[in-house]
């Protein structure tokens, strides 16, 4: 979402790096590019002329135009202004009090609540929490039977609403039904409109009577810009949002909304939404979502990835297994099956510092389906074949091709990858144990393992 504005930042300071030496001619000209970029990611006009007169009033004194790097310390101040712009800290969400807690989703019509609401019951299991989820919105019979879906999905309990229902009489219900099924949390799903009008209004007004909530967040499509950053100041001045979730972050929108709603509405972005998976919803970091966009990298945020989708145990296992040479493509089936929990290759790079001014990189397309591919010629081999990849000659190369409907060239492919995954690990072992010549049987030192 940020690439544009990503890019314009890092040239802006790119150039200012250069100059060696900052004067006021040369910051005001960067800064009024500041100003320009964030106007054309669509930034609300009032919020990038303060954002840039915060700057300018920490930029233009003695410390930092006399100091020994003076870009350097540019940037530093525009990452601190940055981050207190989109709140500061991730804000965690409250649930204490009486159980079962409850979160009412509130928005417009297509922001993503029921898809959301289903994100967050997964977040909250993983996090030790048993939510129940209840189907509010009874105008839209559809939205009932995708939540009960999702609930399906996820095996946790979902109240059954009918469409024939009141909204006030089902949340009534829900909260019983949701204590009998011993869930400490109850996630509503209300309905949405195309816009904010005073019916809507007053119905989740009267829910959030019964309800007493102890979060109400709004789902805010960031792909409508300021759109999202005026619904957001409706929503709040009528039902005093606790915070928003902001949706499709992973989409090509310019991201003024997520510069924007929290300096305009003063209500904080709990949660992002970066896919349209159950698992693509994340806490809001302002400070990682900072680094970001200047180009720093999230490294803090590719390494939560990856502990959530890789097992500690099985990763020492697989160590063990390549520092015997007893890598096997079974491994490495379960290997890409982890690595696809990781997301798309294009976020894990955005996560890395420095990949932002790497067009070639950013550019490069990786076909995301070669995954399912690889997978589906180990699903076609034998447990032997497996086990044992020598036993693969050309005849079981074919078999194996027809079997899962790819061709001899794609199985050969596969097997490349393997043996380089293979023989990458053995020279990281080696390097690990101390660069020497190690005695078969005999491990000098324990090596790092990294999930290839």
């Amino acid at each position: 979402m940020f690439d544009n504005l990503s890019d314009k930042f890092q040239k802006i300071f790119k150039n200012l790096k250069g100059q060696g030496k900052l004067t006021e001619s040369n910051i005001t000209e960067a800064l009024r590019e500041v100003r320009m970029a964030l106007l054309e990611a669509d930034v609300h006009y009032k919020v990038a002329k303060d954002f840039v007169a915060g700057i300018a009033s920490r930029v233009v004194g003695r410390e930092v135009m006399q100091s020994l790097t003076p870009g350097q310390q540019v940037i530093k101040i525009v990452h601190e202004e940055l981050t207190n712009l989109m709140g500061g800290a991730a804000e965690p969400l409250k649930l204490s009090g009486r159980p079962p807690a409850a979160i009412m989703l509130v928005g417009l019509q297509g922001s993503g609540k029921t898809t959301s609401a289903g994100k967050l019951a997964r977040k909250l299991s993983q996090d030790g929490r048993r939510p129940c989820l209840v189907p509010a919105d009874v105008y839209r019979p559809a939205a009932i039977d995708q939540l009960i879906t999702l609930a399906g999905q996820l095996n946790l309990p979902v109240f059954p609403s009918s469409f024939k229902q009141k909204p006030e009489e089902i949340v009534k219900e829900a909260l019983n039904y949701s204590r009998h099924q011993n869930c400490d949390t109850v996630i509503v799903d209300t309905a949405g409109r195309l816009h904010v009008d005073t019916e809507l209004m007053e119905e989740l007004a009267r829910l959030k009577a019964i309800l007493e909530p102890s979060e109400i967040l709004l789902v805010a499509d960031s792909m409508t810009g300021q759109d999202a950053v005026q619904v957001a100041g409706a929503f709040n001045e009528k039902l005093g949002l606790s915070g928003i979730i902001l949706t499709k972050l992973d989409g090509d929108a310019r991201g003024g909304a997520a510069l924007s709603i929290r300096s305009v509405t003063n209500c904080p972005i709990k949660l992002i939404g970066v896919g349209e998976k159950l698992d693509a919803l994340e806490v809001f970091h302002p400070d990682r979502m900072s680094s970001r966009i200047l180009g720093m990298g999230d490294v803090l945020s590719m390494i939560e990835k990856a502990q959530e989708a890789f097992d500690a145990d099985q990763a020492q296992e697989i160590a063990r297994k390549f520092r015997q040479d007893t890598f096997s493509l079974e491994d490495f089936r379960s290997q890409l099956k982890q690595m696809k929990k990781l997301g798309s290759f294009e976020q894990i790079l955005g996560m890395l510092p420095g990949m932002g001014i790497l067009k070639d990189i950013k550019k490069m397309q990786v076909d995301e389906k070669e995954f399912v591919r690889m997978e589906a010629i180990i699903n076609s081999m034998t447990m032997a074949e497996r086990t044992n990849a020598d036993l693969l000659n050309a005849s079981r190369r074919r078999r194996i091709a027809e079997g899962s409907g790819t061709t001899v060239q794609d199985v050969n492919r596969l097997m490349k990858s393997y043996e380089d995954s293979r023989r990458m690990m053995r020279q990281m072992m080696g390097a690990a144990g101390g660069g020497g010549k190690k005695k078969k049987g005999k491990i000098r030192r324990k090596g790092s393992f990294f999930p290839f």
